[in-house]
């Protein structure tokens, strides 16, 4: 399988997810006047899985060191399987409480209060099991990022006058979701190998932690998306015949589009984690909050033009870009 031997190019995959995690969404916002984002959901799962199996048999069984996808399949132990397959069912209800955080107070905000909690949460686990990197560094990143997030619900709360009962349930699903969140990503870096190139015999390789994660995801779809569909907390309610009546090919396609692109993302940081550790390689991914941020007020325009507001703006961008900074520094130091 191909294996990152360099922290450069760990960091470098680190940087492509950060912009496959912050941008996936966006498929979800073209599509949500049109289709529930329950339905779009179904698709989103199925595209995750498709790149994962794709990545598996191209990268994953290339080159000579490590295992093949099929041979590291074979020999995985039901302990490693489970926490990888955990890990996708734990990050799909947390994915779905964001979704709808998303359709409730927009992606300026469900972002970066969801996703940077989980930041927070999950450096400090992933730092604890595996302690890789300058703790000083890694852990005042976080805080700046932590500080990037409370100037982001700052600015859109002073934006949403008029909105705030509204806003105040998007914050809290998107609260629930980032600590759900904040635990996956643990369980799949529980699962595998720590050494690569010679992986220890029943654990795991990233491709193969990928595949059996995206297989979590699908199937606890069942249950997780089988239960917002019918008792939504946002929007109308969504039934399995809407999703074969109401779909075309192209709503679909951009369904399986956004999941093509979080699992690119996913696969990409478990891959860097070899170089980069799990607390580094997760905390970089999660800077996908400053992309999100980006879409939302220059794309999505999801910002008002409250006074103050391009200041608190210019403030929360400057302390995400020093905070990512001190996490990568982290592992140099």
């Amino acid at each position: 399988m191909v294996v990152i031997q360099s922290y450069f190019v760990a960091v470098l995959l680190c940087v492509i997810t950060m912009f496959c995690w912050g941008s996936w969404a966006n498929t979800q916002k073209l599509v949500s006047k049109k289709w529930a984002f329950q339905l779009f959901y179904w698709d989103y799962s199925l595209g995750v899985l498709i790149l994962s199996l794709i990545l598996a048999f191209t990268m994953g069984s290339a080159g000579e060191e490590g295992r093949s996808f099929l041979s590291d399949l074979a020999q995985a132990d039901g302990k490693a399987l489970g926490s990888a397959f955990l890990g996708g069912v734990v990050f799909n209800l947390a994915n779905i409480l964001i979704v709808v955080a998303i359709n409730i107070a927009g992606m300026a905000v469900a972002f970066p209060i969801g996703i940077g909690l989980a930041l927070v949460i999950g450096v400090i686990l992933n730092y604890v099991a595996t302690p890789i990197g300058h703790p000083v560094f890694l852990f005042a990143g976080v805080i700046l990022v932590a500080l990037a997030i409370i100037l982001d619900a700052v600015a859109y709360r002073k934006s949403s006058a008029g909105k705030i009962s509204t806003t105040t349930k998007g914050i809290i699903i998107s609260i629930l979701g980032g600590i759900l969140m904040g635990f996956f990503y643990r369980f799949v870096a529980a699962s595998m190998a720590t050494d690569f190139v010679d992986p220890q015999p029943g654990k795991l390789t990233p491709y193969t932690a990928s595949v059996v994660f995206a297989v979590g995801l699908l199937l606890s779809n069942f249950v997780w998306n089988t239960f917002f569909m019918y008792r939504p907390i946002s929007g109308e309610r969504a039934t399995y015949s809407d999703y074969f009546k109401k779909g075309n090919v192209r709503l679909h396609m951009i369904g399986i589009f956004g999941g093509i692109i979080w699992s690119l993302g996913m696969t990409f940081n478990i891959i860097a984690s070899g170089q980069a550790g799990f607390a580094i390689s997760y905390g970089l991914g999660q800077g996908a909050t400053l992309i999100a941020a980006l879409w939302g007020v220059f794309i999505w325009k999801e910002f008002g033009k409250a006074e103050g507001l391009k200041g608190i703006l210019t403030t929360m961008f400057l302390f995400y870009l020093a905070g990512l900074s001190m996490i990568i520094l982290s592992r140099l130091i």
